[in-house]
């Protein structure tokens, strides 16, 4: 499968529920890379790269999150692959 990338904002109870701690432990159960982190105004935002299948189950897990999150709108902006990153970091 070719290398992808997408980065992702996601809405709703999003913080203070592990999210950032959840999707850094999926990632790189799935081996994928890049970061996450809060955003002042509320939301989540995870920027993926790796395997484009891999990529969409992380994608679709955004959409539920860990438990306790409550996720109203996952937006994907999908671009192309750059290899920067070497692992997958929680940025604060």
């Amino acid at each position: 499968m070719e290398n992808r990338r997408v980065k992702v904002i996601i809405s709703g109870l999003v913080q203070g529920v592990f999210f950032r701690a959840s999707t850094r432990e999926m990632a790189v159960s799935k081996g994928l890379t890049g970061w996450v982190r809060n955003m002042p105004d509320g939301h989540v935002e995870a920027l993926f790269e790796g395997p484009g299948d891999i990529i969409g189950e992380a994608v679709k897990w955004c959409r539920q999150g860990p438990a306790g999150a409550s996720v109203v709108n996952v937006q994907e902006n999908w671009g192309k692959y750059s290899g920067q990153f070497d692992r997958f970091d929680i940025r604060y």
